[in-house]
């Protein structure tokens, strides 16, 4: 069977449209059209119906779908293995992990990686409310923000993170700085939207700070994504209760309340055990271990001197 085929078919089984399938596969429509077509001669069997919104698998096409997305992720799989067999560490290597966390404290120390290791391609895949999974090669690399459970992967614990309350100069210049939590009454507060599953339980503590009970405040904005309420916090809107890594990108942000403790989450640096002696991986997982590893320095070193001043 023609792999070519296949990987044509999957690519129409995964866009649902002859159209779509063409443009991210670059070929025209028509040679789509009749590579799927002589598919469908060689089994003598109908693998799509087609109708005016696209085209939907049949049972068999179904079938054959799912054969075909095991055997890509094998393959995958397989290329990834043979990456290994190499003097040193080189070849592609791609990192999925939250939009807000890749964004901030990762991308900002590829720089620093690149400059040891030229030779390793990285590619970072930021996604939130789904998870790449690297058990099926979807990404060699995953930074994820809770204990795995899978006994086929391997994980490293890189650091813990808390959440801080900032401000932007900008907001506190128009607003009064608030001094205890029963201030932000007074405040314009952005958090976490509730359309979307949250990714840490308790995101929205900062409503009930200092609050009565069984009151809480109402927000000025609500974001489902991290990032987003970064960067309204940054344009000067309101308060909000942020990771820390994030204050290291804004240079107006102010931390107000320290004293306020807000949830943390643990940072895992997981890979699949068949990786396990990647040149890549190790390489990857050192530099980060040694990069969290000063970072927890200079944030610990940020607050004493922060508790110093305000003695």
């Amino acid at each position: 069977m023609d792999w070519n085929h296949l990987r044509i078919f999957n690519s129409v089984a995964e866009s649902g449209s002859f159209t779509r399938s063409a443009k991210l596969l670059q070929l025209s429509q028509s040679a789509v059209s009749r590579q799927i077509g002589a598919l469908e001669s060689s089994l003598k069997v109908l693998l799509f119906r087609r109708h005016a919104g696209g085209v939907t698998l049949t049972k068999t096409g179904s079938e054959l779908h799912q054969a075909v997305k095991e055997m890509s992720e094998r393959l995958a799989r397989a290329m990834v293995r043979v990456n290994e067999f190499r003097d040193k560490p080189e070849g592609p290597l791609r990192i999925t992990t939250s939009v807000a966390f890749g964004s901030a404290w990762l991308s900002a120390r590829m720089s620093a990686f690149h400059e040891l290791f030229p030779d390793i391609k990285v590619s970072l895949l930021l996604v939130d409310n789904i998870e790449l999974d690297p058990q099926k090669g979807e990404a060699e690399v995953a930074i994820r923000f809770k204990r795995q459970t899978s006994t086929r992967l391997i994980q490293r614990s890189l650091m813990s993170v808390r959440y801080h309350v900032f401000a932007a100069r900008e907001y506190l210049a128009k607003h009064d700085t608030p001094l205890r939590a029963e201030d932000l009454d007074q405040h314009q507060i952005i958090v976490y939207g509730e359309d979307v599953p949250a990714p840490i339980s308790d995101i929205n503590w900062l409503l009930r700070a200092g609050a009565p009970p069984n009151r809480p405040r109402e927000p000025t904005l609500r974001v489902n994504n991290i990032y987003g309420i970064y960067h309204a916090v940054r344009s000067g809107l309101g308060i909000a209760a942020l990771p820390f890594y994030l204050s290291e990108s804004a240079d107006n942000f102010v931390e107000i309340l320290p004293e306020l403790t807000g949830p943390s989450f643990d940072v895992f640096f997981v890979y699949p055990e068949d990786l396990r002696h990647s040149m890549r991986i190790g390489a990857l997982r050192d530099f980060l271990v040694r990069e969290a590893d000063e970072y927890r320095a200079k944030i610990g070193a940020d607050i004493r001197q922060r508790k110093k001043t305000r003695r």
